[in-house]
């Protein structure tokens, strides 16, 4: 196992929950010679990785390379395996970052055997799916799965998980942004589901 000093911890827990894994800002008190030093060993240890910064979403810039153009930093697969974070959740949250894959490319398959690979690849359907489908192949109760959706996938892991009502299917959830949804058959939006 990688052993990390509390700075370059510090550092992957707060990228950990933000799309993308963005790295940046930095912690209050990095900077200067001190988080160059900590940002270049991180890089080599391919904990954390330099990106191409987009500029229209705002993303924070870790250094200007001219032309109005910049980077960012990014936490890597490897750099969020080094403080507990599962390679599944890992691929999902820097997928919201990038471009969705088209329909011919492969799909996100994550490892099995946890519960909450389980409920994010049940999430990524493109059609959505109901919290009865979940809870009939999980084996939650429908509480549970609105909870584990609430607090797990969108608050802790701040994944973007939405949903609709379809008519014939009822309300339905899925990762991804509200515009991805086909329009027809929506109704209005209830607090039940």
């Amino acid at each position: 196992m990688i052993r990390l000093t509390d700075t370059q911890s510090l550092i992957l827990t707060a990228a950990s929950p933000r799309p993308g894994n963005l790295a940046m800002p930095l912690p209050k008190g990095l900077h200067g010679a001190a988080a160059k030093k900590v940002v270049t060993l991180m890089i080599e240890r391919r904990l954390i990785e330099e990106v191409e910064a987009d500029l229209r979403q705002n993303e924070p810039l870790w250094r200007e390379t001219g032309d109005g153009h910049g980077t960012t930093l990014i936490a890597t697969e490897a750099g969020l395996a080094a403080i507990g974070i599962e390679p599944v959740v890992a691929k999902a949250m820097a997928g919201l970052r990038k471009p969705m894959p088209e329909a011919d490319a492969a799909p996100f398959s994550p490892r099995k055997g946890t519960k909450q690979a389980e409920l994010i690849a049940l999430l990524q359907a493109p059609d959505g799916v109901s919290i009865a489908d979940i809870s009939a192949v999980t084996g939650w109760q429908t509480h549970s799965v609105r909870g584990a959706i609430s607090g797990q996938l969108k608050k802790k892991l701040g994944l973007a998980v939405i949903s609709k009502r379809l008519e014939g299917r009822g309300r339905v959830y899925r990762i991804g942004a509200p515009d991805e949804w086909p329009s027809a058959g929506v109704g209005r939006r209830s607090r039940k589901s």
